[in-house]
């Protein structure tokens, strides 16, 4: 029996009806698998491999670790202590409440945010299919499909991600083997490639480590999304055991795919065959003669954008719904659909609505001012998962060591060499910050973002002045 972690000081937090206990362990395995596997890989590594040449596979690797650290930390604390608000909770008992108000209504903002990216872009490719249907109205569609799944049941949600996420695991296992079969030529009308294309072409590093920087800048993002599988685990029967697994099993995996994905893109085809915005995958599929390989990216792009609409859309309603249960949101967020026979009940579907209704609003700028007002609200979550990794990692150094005095017996997933790589992964969010300043091109998302967090730090610090100036006058 684990010994009781430590809890927040402060005023007292608003009561919540329980949420319910829908997921099972394969849906947050594979949400944790999948849940990252996105258009970031599929479509947007070609931008990587344009800039960092066959050495993009080291920027993937220096990305993935942050990612992979970033996580174990996050699995630490998430399986001491499971919440519905993952890294919100942790920061407000790490760092005070300043900090959870922060960083959990910066992450909703950046999901409902992507979400319109999502929603437009799966809209593109339907229209593509059925011309016949305006893009506005497949949005329409989506929206309204992922809300409605969001709002009957979290094992809905588990499902479409399970299978979402199963597609795309297998899309990707397929494409490694059909790989590493064209490059020892054992696949028909084909002859060995073996290594030429690593050291041709200006050599492993065409573009010098400078190449390998732009490329960590270009891929780091792509790894945003696991944070979501610490959110969800709250809603299974045993949230500490599946965090545990969960992280465990996921981080390494999704280093294998995104670096191994690479291996075989820059091993089968020069680097310099790739261009941004071009499915690097596409491009190996159809030099290997696979048949109609544009078509069948374009599935696994369409499949990967609704899976990442759909976890954004569950993340960002049970991150609104922690805020609210913390007196950090409305309290009415904190109603939840009641069970009945044969119905299943503990969602929060207020909160989902209110995360659906920004995220309608998002889809809308998307439609109408795509290059201005929209423009700028994307800027302004560009570097956001950055900081929220930070905080992430400035979280774990704080309750680490209150959990060792307080409750050592609720560390059953511990980050490794404690505090030297926790200090490291800080100091590497700092550096890639700062080579984003040094970027033209990233330098306004670093502001922009900056600016948002600034907003955002001042709001939750007026409202803690106003708090305590209102104890003060009531004597309490």
């Amino acid at each position: 029996m684990h010994e009781a972690p430590p809890t927040p000081s402060g005023p007292p937090t608003a009561p919540a009806e329980p949420l319910e206990h829908g997921l099972k362990q394969r849906h947050l395995t594979m949400l944790g698998l999948g849940g990252v596997i996105g258009a970031g890989l599929f479509v947007g590594s070609g931008a990587g491999i344009a800039v960092a040449g066959p050495a993009i596979v080291v920027s993937y690797l220096i990305a993935g670790a942050l990612a992979m650290l970033v996580m174990r930390m996050l699995g630490e604390m998430s399986a001491a202590m499971p919440a519905s608000g993952s890294f919100s909770v942790h920061a407000e008992r790490a760092l005070g409440r300043w900090a959870g108000f922060s960083v959990g209504w910066l992450y909703w903002f950046l999901l409902v945010v992507v979400l319109a990216v999502e929603a437009t872009a799966a809209a593109q490719i339907a229209h593509g299919w059925v011309s016949a249907v305006e893009p506005w109205a497949w949005v329409l569609l989506f929206m309204v499909v992922f809300t409605a799944a969001n709002l009957a049941a979290v094992k809905n949600f588990g499902e479409f991600e399970f299978w979402f996420a199963s597609l795309k695991v297998g899309a990707i296992v397929v494409f490694l083997g059909l790989g590493v079969l064209a490059v020892f030529g054992w696949l028909p009308d084909t002859d060995p490639v073996g290594m030429t294309n690593l050291t041709g072409q200006g050599g492993f590093l065409p573009n010098g480590w400078a190449g390998v920087v732009s490329g960590v800048l270009t891929v780091v993002f792509a790894f945003g999304g696991l944070e979501v599988v610490t959110i969800a685990a709250a809603e299974t029967d045993d949230p500490a055991r599946a965090v545990g697994r969960a992280v465990r099993s996921a981080v390494v995996r999704i280093l294998f795919f995104y670096v191994g994905s690479m291996l075989v893109i820059v091993t089968v085809l020069p680097w310099t065959a790739q261009q941004a915005g071009l499915s690097p995958y596409v491009k190996v599929l159809d030099s290997i003669g696979v048949p109609s390989a544009g078509q069948i990216m374009n599935i696994v792009v369409f499949v990967a954008l609704l899976s990442a609409l759909n976890a954004n859309l569950y993340g960002s309603s049970r991150m609104v719904f922690s805020l609210a249960e913390r007196g950090e949101a409305p309290r009415g967020l904190l109603k939840v659909s009641g069970g009945s026979p044969g119905k299943a009940g503990g969602v929060p579907r207020r909160a989902v609505l209110a995360s659906v209704a920004f995220g309608f609003g998002s889809v809308l700028l998307n439609l109408l001012w795509p290059d201005t007002v929209f423009l700028y609200m994307l800027n302004s979550v560009g570097a956001v998962l950055l900081f929220v990794w930070a905080l992430i990692a400035a979280s774990q150094l704080r309750l680490r060591a209150r959990l060792e005095r307080e409750a050592p017996g609720a560390l059953a997933l511990r980050m490794w060499w404690f505090p030297y790589l926790t200090w490291l992964t800080l100091a590497g969010l700092l550096g890639v910050l700062v080579l984003m300043l040094t970027d033209a091109d990233a330098r306004p998302q670093v502001l922009w973002s900056a600016g948002a967090t600034a907003l955002v730090l001042l709001v939750a610090v007026g409202r803690q002045w106003r708090e305590r100036k209102g104890s003060a006058l009531t004597g309490r």
